[in-house]
């Protein structure tokens, strides 16, 4: 059956709504969207939360009135802005050998606890981007091995708890409730990663209108989170400045003539701020110069980022750039310059069906991949913003449910197996029974034969020990 998700991009140039429906494959089909200029929001950061509101209301409105339906939950994105990132490793004990779910969400938390989160911090999402089983090393995926020690490396990405409140109340002010929060670096990065580079590594930069987000994916997860405070809008200021033109002139230079391969050999007459009668006839040459010398100053700072990582090596040889600033033609020729040894392209979202032609270029990598998220598209195993545990795997395999023995009836019946509450993928929490048979027919202590006491005594604490399990 098709479930209705909805996922709100929080820019601080637009604000992007879109409304989709996901089936039971997970396959997305968008039916409806909204695009509004953005208010309140600067570098990544809500500043007015009335005017921020506002401009979410009016995009949510514009995609229900499409979609035809009122939908009132949504997954939102949170600047890198807001957010920090710490390593932390987490041990424990597998005391029946196998590795399952449980063992595995047991060891993220162990190491969630490990990292010490301050108080005015929450969690956003917990990745684990390394596991060692018993002595050996850099273990993919741990599931369903047999093995007496689990540990784990993670990266735990949370913000302060000020901002997130912040954040939540603008977008409930908007008559929209929150179901969760996802890294806008880490969405886009879900959007435009192609399967090759998930799996050797690539560093994906989303360039917007007023920052500059990074991430570094590698094998599994992100290992790496960055945040400039420039984008696209520095260029408009830049030559509104060095030509004393206004804002929406300047916009339009940009966007007309902002050509990083070669500059134009003409002229061009521009009005003067505060003064529409008089116009300043000035060369492309000069507005060329101003574009290009903005830009290769933030490649330039995003490079030394990368280097900072210590992850560049790590990352195959593929860099993503995404996001409204990519639409610069030549831009990708002078990153390929600055990103030395390393091959550089434009991400584009993944194609999805239904109303999608609007929304073909990189400004809306984000908002794609909330919707991609939501359509189990996160890494392999994620604690999540609500502190769920999210992973690919079907959960009535899970061998680790399976593991314990206390002996079995002549029907071959496992008493113990009457079932588990686990996480699944996609957030939501189900309850599994492993056999069906128990649940008309429960264990009863007090129907047990009368035995001699020792046996009842030991007999006790088998059961008593088989409920504190489940």
């Amino acid at each position: 059956m098709a479930r209705t998700i909805l996922a709100i991009d929080i820019g601080s140039i637009k604000v992007d709504a879109i409304i989709a429906e996901i089936d039971e494959n997970n396959e997305i089909t968008i039916i409806g969207h909204g695009i509004t200029k953005s208010q309140g929001v600067k570098k990544g950061i809500i500043t007015n939360i009335e005017l921020a509101s506002r401009s979410i209301k009016k995009a949510v409105t514009d995609a229900r009135r499409m979609a035809g339906n009122s939908i009132s939950v949504a997954t939102i994105s949170i600047s890198n802005a807001y957010a920090k990132s710490i390593k932390s490793v987490g041990i424990v004990n597998i005391p029946h050998k196998d590795i399952s779910i449980k063992e595995i969400r047991r060891a993220m938390d162990t190491a969630l606890y490990n990292a010490g989160i301050p108080n005015d911090y929450e969690i956003i999402h917990v990745l684990p981007y390394n596991f060692k089983v018993d002595d050996q090393v850099s273990i993919e995926d741990p599931y369903g091995m047999n093995a007496s020690r689990l540990e784990v490396n993670v990266n735990i990405v949370m913000a302060p708890k000020t901002a997130l409140s912040n954040l939540q109340k603008t977008v409930r002010t908007a008559g929209v409730e929150v179901e969760g929060i996802v890294l806008n670096s880490y969405a886009s990065a879900i959007a435009t990663m192609s399967e090759d580079e998930r799996a050797l590594g690539v560093c994906v930069i989303d360039m917007g209108g007023q920052t500059s987000n990074m991430i570094v994916h590698i094998g599994n997860s992100i290992r790496y989170t960055d945040f400039l405070p420039v984008g696209s809008n520095h260029i408009t200021n830049d030559l509104s400045m060095a030509l004393h033109t206004p804002l929406s002139v300047a916009e339009k230079l940009k966007i007309d003539h902002g050509d990083l391969i070669e500059p134009l050999d003409a002229t061009i007459e521009v009005p003067v701020i505060g003064d529409h009668t008089s116009k300043n006839e000035i060369s492309l040459e000069i507005v060329h110069s101003i574009i290009i010398a903005r830009v290769e100053e933030t490649l330039m700072l995003l490079a030394k980022s990368l280097n900072r990582s210590g992850l560049k090596d790590s990352i195959g040889t593929s860099v993503v750039l995404t996001g409204g600033m990519t639409q610069l033609r030549g831009i990708r020729e002078l990153a390929q310059a600055i990103f030395q040894d390393v091959s550089v392209r434009i991400g584009y979202p993944k194609e999805l069906n239904g109303v999608y032609h609007e929304m073909k270029n990189p400004s809306y990598s984000t908002v794609i991949g909330l919707l991609l998220y939501q359509a189990r598209e996160h890494t392999q195993y994620e604690i999540n913003y609500t502190k769920e545990l999210l992973h690919h795997k079907d959960i009535t395999s899970d061998m680790g449910l399976r593991n314990i023995d206390l002996g079995r009836d002549k029907s071959g019946i496992n008493p113990q197996t009457r079932g588990d509450s686990v996480y699944k993928g996609g957030g939501k929490k189900q309850m599994v029974v492993i056999d069906e048979g128990l649940k008309d027919d429960p264990f009863d202590f007090e129907k047990l034969p009368e035995d001699s006491k020792q046996e009842k005594k030991t007999m006790r604490k088998i059961i008593n020990w088989a409920k504190q399990l489940f």
